[in-house]
């Protein structure tokens, strides 16, 4: 099976999430024109990054009483395109999360809260948001997938999880800002997030999708560089560096079959070994 993947590689503005939509809506309307299949949004696409006091402002529901969600849902239903979006998630209890959902046709599929919330640095999120608790991957009509969020993914066990559970296509999403001064600096942290992506396609042996954004924020340069890597570890999709784009890839899921059966890395993989030896690390670091 082939698929096309769009990377809508955006500049949110904060805050404002009617104008976020209008830009959401025109993106999907561009990539029904170019043949998406799969069109994916970066982290807080909706809302921007740096919300802060506005999180209770900008947050929406999941369900089609909500009328941002209920376009979004009839855009992926209209033009037949699976949609992945970030956005603030208010629960029924009046809980935030950093989230991103997944909409096929029309119908939500699953909703990713995220897990690592930086508070270091620049960055402040775990005192406006909840922490997500589970990284669990779901079927799509594309075949089994999982997504994950930023931090997320600077961390390797959220990914082996999805790997465990099935994750043939990993998508991460992020809002991943420059840091330092001169060129060499700025693009380090966008390097290494390039090198991680890499290491985590070729040892998974599973296609690694991940969409940043771009612009500014209060002083913040976030730098883009959205990319594909296929399960040889290889880019077939490095995007642009600081600019807004719809980036595009064809995607041939048939690889994960010759990767696999060239490198039988899940089939040898010892899942008990790792639950018996963390239980055992776990029990031992609490007495």
């Amino acid at each position: 099976m082939r698929l096309k993947i769009g990377l809508a590689q955006m500049y949110p503005k904060l805050g404002d999430v009617p104008r976020n939509l209008d830009k959401h809506l025109q993106t999907i309307d561009e990539a029904a024109a170019q043949g998406i299949d799969l069109l994916i949004f970066p982290e807080l696409s909706l809302t921007g990054y740096q919300v802060m006091d506005l999180v209770p402002e900008v947050a929406i529901r999941p369900t089609l009483d909500d009328s941002t969600f209920r376009l979004l849902s009839e855009a992926s239903r209209n033009t037949g395109i699976d949609i992945v979006f970030g956005f603030v998630h208010q629960d029924e209890r009046q809980r935030f999360y950093i989230a991103s959902a997944y909409i096929s046709l029309g119908e939500l599929l699953h909703i990713h809260h995220k897990i690592y919330l930086p508070t270091y640095g620049m960055f402040d999120e775990s005192r406006f948001f909840d922490h997500g608790e589970n990284a669990r991957a779901f079927d799509t009509r594309f075949g089994r997938v999982g997504m994950l969020i930023c931090e997320d993914f600077w961390h390797m066990s959220p990914p082996y999880l999805l790997w465990m559970d099935g994750a043939d296509l990993m998508i991460f999403t992020s809002a991943s800002p420059s840091r330092g001064l001169d060129t060499s600096e700025i693009f380090s942290g966008g390097q290494w997030v390039e090198l991680v992506n890499q290491a985590y396609g070729s040892l998974f042996t599973s296609y690694i999708v991940h969409c940043n954004r771009v612009g500014y924020e209060d002083g913040k340069n976030f730098w883009g560089g959205s990319s594909i890597v296929d399960p040889n570890g290889a880019f077939l999709l490095k995007g642009h560096y600081l600019d807004e784009a719809l980036l595009t890839c064809d995607v041939d899921l048939n690889q994960l079959h010759r990767t696999r059966s060239r490198l039988p890395l899940l089939r040898d993989e010892r899942p008990e070994l790792m639950l018996r030896e963390m239980d055992r690390i776990l029990t031992r670091n609490h007495r």
